[in-house]
């Protein structure tokens, strides 16, 4: 049984989707036991408390450098003895030695096609209105490891999802959302805390 932090900054629609998977008895070897914060009034907050998980608020402006902020995230997730990290809208970048603490085991899920709109800069809406921008008839989302490359950590999972003529950047995320985020990202922890996901030279491998 996998220990789950889930690492937020908003509105928690990806986080509450993990709650009803496992509420469902999808995510049979894991067990979301910390929401941690980078924003204090973060819905995704609430959300955790009414199903009675443990939450934790760091906030990156209160620390003087990267170096104190990743020491005190490592800190918090070995105290609640975390076994996996997944990032689910976290907005605030951290560094070495988080991804060092727990090499293949913090998940990010991204709102493109890796390598399609991602690394720096490509977030949120703005992944959304470069697709637009630049006339793909495909889009969608993936779900991968993460390490010290901006969205550069082996993929696990992807899944396409149509763009449609009339698509504003608005529409375009809410369709990828339902029809990607929020079901590769259940998925993918589960076939983790399944040890169905090895990684070999950089690429993942998901058993049957």
């Amino acid at each position: 049984m996998l220990n789950i932090a889930v690492l937020v900054s908003g509105g928690g629609t990806n986080l509450q989707h993990l709650i009803d998977f496992e509420r469902a008895g999808e995510l049979a070897n894991g067990k979301i036991k910390l929401v941690l914060a980078s924003n204090p009034n973060a819905f995704a907050l609430e959300r955790a408390r009414s199903h009675h998980i443990a939450t934790e608020v760091l906030r990156r402006t209160e620390y003087e450098d990267l170096a104190s902020y990743d020491h005190a995230l490592v800190t918090v997730l070995q105290n609640h003895q975390i076994d996996l990290v997944v990032l689910a809208g976290f907005m605030t970048i951290f560094g070495q030695e988080v991804c060092d603490a727990y090499p293949n085991r913090i998940v990010n899920v991204h709102p493109s096609l890796i390598p399609s709109f991602c690394g720096k800069g490509f977030y949120g809406l703005h992944v959304h209105e470069a697709a637009l921008q630049r006339g793909v008839k495909v889009t969608g989302a993936t779900v991968h490891f993460v390490n010290n490359v901006c969205d550069g950590g082996p993929i696990i999972l992807q899944k396409a999802v149509s763009v449609h003529e009339d698509d504003t950047p608005e529409t375009l995320q809410k369709r990828v959302m339902e029809e990607a985020e929020w079901h590769l990202l259940p998925q993918a922890v589960s076939l983790i805390c399944d040890e169905k996901v090895q990684v070999v030279d950089g690429i993942t491998h998901i058993q049957e």
